[in-house]
């Protein structure tokens, strides 16, 4: 997925203030190219810049158009987002998770290579209209409430520009969770410490072992929280040891006086 490759189209957006969100929840997401159709002088710039924080160059580097055909020209896929369904409302309409993996696919990995991808967002109060999805190649929809299905303009920009980063970026996770090869590394320096405080007997460890093997592994635990475990169980041992050694030194001391 190529993100400067992706266009966010707003189409006679009502509230200057809803661009400036509009940028915000773009720049959340590593999308930097707006385009607006209608006439920037239409907006207070001033309202723009309240909400739009950090990203306001977004705004600042805003392309306005005549039209969703005008603004989408340079696309080989454009996408009017939608919550309506009709004989004139696009056949079928992409979730934005199938959308996003459909754009991956489109814009492509390099520079060189790949086409431009727009999602157009329609009017506040009326969404876009027959004639400006028809100017859209699909149709994607989100997902809400039956009682109310509205969404703020911003917030549908949001939604559909966190599945576009996701898709870009579903390969990478906050962590990668163990192996069993090494949680079993962490599950004997479990045994061992208990061991040597005398937790168990011998004969009671292998229970131990597959008692924290199974929650261990269900937990999906990562490195750093495998080392943590481990200081925790070799401190505590470490500590009851001091205090056996220092008993029975005073034992000793106390016996002798």
């Amino acid at each position: 997925m190529n993100l400067d490759k992706v266009f966010i189209v707003l189409s006679h957006p009502e509230e200057s203030r809803n661009i400036g969100a509009a940028c915000r929840a773009m720049a959340n997401n590593n999308i930097r190219h707006l385009r607006i159709v209608g006439k920037r002088e239409d907006y207070s710039d001033e309202k723009v810049r309240i909400l739009a924080i950090h990203a306001v160059n977004l705004w600042e580097s805003a392309e306005f158009f005549d039209s969703v055909k005008d603004a989408t020209a340079d696309c080989t896929l454009s996408a009017g987002t939608t919550r309506r369904r009709g004989k004139k409302r696009k056949g079928k309409l992409f979730f934005p998770e199938e959308f996003a993996a459909k754009a991956a696919e489109i814009t492509g990995n390099s520079d060189k290579n790949g086409g431009n991808v727009a999602i157009v967002f329609g009017n506040e109060r009326t969404g876009l209209t027959d004639q400006e999805l028809s100017e859209c190649t699909v149709g994607v929809t989100i997902p809400s409430s039956n009682e109310f299905a509205s969404l703020n303009l911003s917030h549908a920009v949001q939604i559909l520009c966190y599945h576009i980063f996701r898709e870009k970026n579903k390969n990478e996770h906050g962590y990668t969770p163990l192996p069993l090869s090494r949680i079993n590394s962490t599950v004997e320096t479990i045994a061992d410490n208990l061991q040597k405080i005398g937790f168990f007997s011998i004969t009671g460890r292998p229970d131990m072992e597959n008692f924290w093997r199974n929650l261990l592994s269900r937990s999906a635990i990562s490195e750093s929280e495998a080392q943590y475990i481990e200081k925790i169980f070799t401190k505590a041992a470490g500590l009851a040891t001091k205090k056996r050694v220092n008993d029975s030194l005073a034992a000793d001391k106390f016996n002798k006086n």
